[in-house]
């Protein structure tokens, strides 16, 4: 599914398959940065390229001359101490430090010494969190390589997708991976997992199919949320309903439900302030920390409803929220009151 285009005043993020194809062209060069910092929304990117680096940089020198460290625990002078340390019959030490929390706060220290740091040292840095005005941010940024990996764009992620497939000797139709990604998500961790299991799955057939996904793919609560709000963008209580119940069936909870329809409401609602102060997808993705198919869905269910109806919903699923858990109301009648009053139309 392609995803819509809009246009921006804001410079976009660079798309993270152009970092990564920059970086990796750097590497089977030869060209090598003193250090890199590995960082943003997809954890399976960051993973990977953090595998990259460690293959190239070691080329296959002994692991003696590799170092990690992780959590908040870690102790800079005990880094800055291995860093010192010359490599044992190998061009380089590589050192990976992850989930530090150094590029939040307490990384100054770090930040000087890599100014001078050993030729001879390499540091690899993957993080959770970042803020780029910190000092250590600023000294990465001048004399390594920063890193941000973000949620693919539609293109790149069915090109991704794929191409795993195509490996595997396999087709897969394009309403299978249609619902693949409807099911799945932006999430490429998410989605690498649910692809092996597909693929095993259809180990003996060429062609994937949508019955394939519906069989071996987990269906996430959230594709389920977004399927009710559709139906109630487009007034069809019956699926709205159709869709609880199915929730139910799959074994979840009226009050989880009322919690992801609160949160959903809630999302549309900002979505809906972003649009209206004139901001465009890149800020709805940047501002609220979605993918770009997350944020195409927010965008399209947000602008079938007023306003007015997304801040009543909202404020009514917290007040359903409030009387069940004080006893007001059954748990099961309080949460199909609720979807029953709004299934009837936009409003």
């Amino acid at each position: 599914m392609a995803s819509t285009t809009y246009s921006s005043k804001k410079e976009p993020r660079p798309m993270a398959g152009n970092l990564l194809k920059a970086l990796y062209q750097e590497l089977e060069e030869g060209t090598f940065r003193p250090v890199y910092l590995i960082f943003g929304e997809e954890s399976y990117l960051i993973r990977q390229c953090r595998e990259r680096l460690k293959t190239a940089l070691m080329a296959g020198g002994s692991d003696m001359n590799f170092n990690r460290y992780q959590g908040k625990e870690v102790q800079v002078p005990q880094v800055i101490d291995q860093a010192e340390t010359l490599p044992f019959l190998a061009e380089r030490r590589v050192i990976l430090l992850e989930r530090t929390g150094l590029l939040k706060s307490g990384g100054d220290e770090l930040a000087e010494y890599i100014k001078d740091m050993p030729e001879t040292t390499v540091i690899i840095m993957a993080e959770d969190e970042v803020d780029k005005r910190c000092k250590l941010y600023k000294a990465i940024d001048k004399i390594g390589k920063c890193l941000e990996l973000c949620h693919g764009d539609e293109k790149s992620v069915s090109g991704w997708v794929g191409s795993r497939v195509k490996k595997n000797g396999k087709q897969m139709s394009n309403s299978a991976y249609l619902l693949f990604r409807e099911s799945v998500g932006d999430d490429m961790e998410l989605m690498d997992k649910e692809l092996d299991k597909l693929l095993a799955y259809c180990m003996d057939r060429d062609v994937i199919t949508e019955d394939d996904v519906r069989a071996i793919c987990i269906r996430q609560i959230t594709t389920e949320i977004f399927k009710m709000t559709d139906a109630m963008v487009a007034g069809n209580r019956k699926e709205v309903m159709k869709r609880y119940f199915d929730m139910v069936e799959m074994q979840e909870s009226p009050m989880y439900i009322l919690t992801m329809l609160t949160r959903q409401f809630r999302l549309m609602l900002e979505t809906k302030d972003l649009l209206q102060n004139n901001m465009v997808k890149q800020d709805v993705m940047s501002k609220m920390g979605m993918g770009p198919y997350q944020a195409d869905i927010y965008i399209r269910q947000s602008r079938g409803f007023s306003r007015e109806y997304l801040e009543k919903a909202f404020r009514d699923c917290v007040d359903t929220d409030y009387r069940i858990k004080s006893g007001l109301i059954d748990m099961k009648m309080g949460v199909e009151l609720l979807l029953t009053k709004y299934s009837s139309g936009r409003g």
